[in-house]
């Protein structure tokens, strides 16, 4: 591999890629550029002078401000992007998608697979569906060799705002249970899901192919945020509240309906629409990935919460009142 192009190397996912790529591929080429996927010839230049390289696409949008920004960028940046790379000759483009154009389990026991339909999770959902549907038009043609990973909610180093405002929630006793809190949610922890990334990148026959990535496990409501509270108790000294919100799924029945209403409207309210998720189980199976990427998540929810708490604590952000 004679070069390396990654986009969102500024963002969570992306910069941890990134710092990963430069200690496991020394002396290969990282390009990175400051453009907008929505510019066709942003992308161009992007790619110029690319030719047999390999294109992680991990940019995306998830909170914006309008409804029209996940088509934008989801899903008419992403294709800017990968028809430049197809016109420039990059050999394969490895792009990220996400759990949402599956939607929810329709049943506490099931685990979403490969194989699974797509029922696309409101707006969001709907954009990454149709990057998906666009992606392997583009491969099935011959165009590239792509391949296109479904990751659920990460967590991990350089984490954005709204995961130390979790953490504060639960510091604080405000973080809401919906339900029974039994729901089962995957997550990635970043070193997992680069980990699975570099091999759909190097792996012949991943060409073509969609793998789910995340952590071997899925895990509880209630056993994601009482990790978070014994770890920051026991090993990091901050006290916490021992107190969740409780609320009656009506609530989250309730959010879910408002959020339809904004949507429809072109409008997005971030809290609304997590509350909305919040009773709900959004879990997969990363057995393919297992199988043939020989994919192995090393991480598991303690010691990934446990390596997010202490780079907050190394980056200054205490969590102490």
């Amino acid at each position: 591999m004679n070069q390396l192009l990654v986009t969102g190397s500024d963002g969570w996912l992306g910069s941890r890629l990134m710092e990963i790529l430069a200690r496991d591929m020394p002396g290969v080429p990282i390009r990175t550029f400051t453009g907008d996927l929505r510019n066709r010839e942003d992308c161009v230049r992007f790619c110029h002078g690319a030719k047999g390289a390999l294109l992680f696409h991990t940019a995306g949008i998830i909170h914006p401000r309008r409804i029209c920004e996940f088509y934008e960028v989801n899903v008419d940046g992403a294709m800017n992007l990968l028809d430049a790379a197809v016109a420039t000759g990059v050999q394969r483009a490895v792009i990220v998608s996400s759990n949402s154009p599956c939607g929810c389990n329709p049943h506490p026991d099931h685990l979403f697979d490969e194989l699974s339909p797509y029922h696309p999770y409101m707006n969001y959902g709907y954009s990454k569906m149709l990057m998906e549907i666009a992606v392997q038009k583009r491969q099935s043609r011959g165009d590239i060799e792509t391949v296109i990973i479904r990751a659920p909610w990460f967590y991990g180093p350089n984490q954005p705002p709204r995961q130390t405002l979790f953490f504060e929630m639960v510091r604080d006793g405000k973080a809401p249970i919906v339900g029974t809190g039994d729901n089962l949610r995957s997550m990635a922890y970043l070193d997992n899901l680069c980990h699975g990334l570099l091999l759909a990148a190097t792996t012949p026959r991943a060409n073509g192919q969609l793998y789910w990535i995340a952590d071997e496990h899925p895990y509880s409501m209630n056993e994601i945020m009482d990790t978070v509270e014994r770890l920051l108790e026991q090993e990091f000294g901050v006290p916490c509240a021992h107190k969740r919100i409780r609320l009656p799924n009506l609530a989250s029945e309730v959010a879910l309906l408002m959020d339809k209403t904004l949507q429809a409207a072109g409008l997005y309210n971030q809290k609304i629409h997590v509350l909305s998720e919040m009773n709900k189980s959004i879990a997969c199976s990363v057995s393919k990935a297992v199988k043939e990427l020989g994919y192995k998540p090393a991480v598991a929810l303690e010691e990934g919460m446990r390596r997010s708490l202490q780079w907050c604590a190394d980056k200054g952000i205490t969590f102490k009142k």
